[in-house]
């Protein structure tokens, strides 16, 4: 299934109607609530959703069915939405709404101006809501190297790294693959990321390590994640082909996946970020929930 992040993260916030779980009730319903069972998980993995992959339910119903699923936290979501999180106890496991877009951004000096702006005044707010996480982005190369675009960077970033330090919040680059749905992307290598990274050299600038967007243009998932781990503070799901279910129709074995990321002394969150392909979105979330609960 194509899928268009940037539209759905954009339309995020005027919402629709929720879809029923199920053929057997009537579209205008909700979807299906989890099973009971559900909520027995080990407790080794702290369990996210990318809110943008259910955009078309309501953010309390959710929250509310997702907790029952067992998730901690919800990804991908500003300032506007925290309030309803903290109504059902979930953590906002990585902020948004400070970037510019997924193009434009610190590999490109004439972005710093309105990304230090909107990053100075986003940090104080993540903070004071208890939020450690707020994402960031590369921006498309537009024919710049990796040493101009490492050069780029640091010099934006590090005009934030003081102001995140004071605030303990943690600005965090995620890796898009630029080989099939983010044309150009800069930072779309482990190996570059952790080289930004280390010239950085701030515990406050650490790497989203999307497992789908890393298969797709680089592959060694387990040997990047062991070889790169101290760099890493988030990891976002999905299957390969097609973003999808991580289950069984597609590439990747997420059980051993995640033994990896659990062997490393993880902390953080895992967020499912695949696009179901399922009626049920909900039970289809519960079960690659369960398929990451090593």
């Amino acid at each position: 299934m194509a899928t268009n992040r940037r539209s759905a993260v954009k339309n995020l916030l005027a919402g629709t109607a929720a879809l029923s779980a199920t053929g057997l009730i009537n579209m205008n319903q909700t979807q299906a609530a989890p099973s009971e069972e559900s909520t027995s998980l080990k407790g080794n993995i702290n369990h996210s959703a990318c809110r943008w992959c259910y955009s078309d339910i309501p953010l309390d119903k959710l929250c509310a069915e997702g907790k029952k699923i067992g998730l901690k936290a919800i990804d991908l979501v500003g300032p506007k939405e925290w309030d309803t999180l903290k109504k059902y106890g979930l953590h906002s496991s990585m902020c948004n709404g400070a970037e510019i877009n997924l193009v434009d951004g610190f590999n490109d000096k004439k972005f710093h101006e309105t990304l230090v702006k909107q990053y100075s005044e986003m940090i104080p707010l993540v903070a004071k809501a208890g939020y450690t996480n707020l994402i960031c982005f590369s921006g498309n190369k537009r024919g710049k190297s990796d040493e101009e675009g490492w050069e780029n960077c640091v010099t934006g970033l590090k005009q934030l790294m003081p102001l995140a330090e004071k605030h303990k919040v943690v600005l965090v680059m995620e890796l898009l693959n630029s080989k099939l749905n983010h044309k150009d992307y800069q930072a779309d290598r482990t190996w570059w990321g952790a080289e930004l990274c280390k010239k950085l050299g701030s515990e406050n600038f650490k790497l989203l390590y999307d497992i789908y967007h890393m298969q797709i243009d680089e592959g060694d998932i387990i040997t990047n994640i062991k070889q790169y781990n101290q760099y890493i503070a988030h990891y976002h799901t999905g299957g390969v082909p097609g973003r999808n279910e991580i289950d069984s129709t597609q590439e990747l074995y997420y059980p051993a996946i995640m033994k990896a990321i659990v062997a490393t002394g993880f902390k953080g969150y895992v967020a499912q970020e695949f696009v179901p392909t399922a009626t049920d979105k909900l039970a289809s979330l519960q079960k690659c929930v369960q398929i990451c609960d090593v």
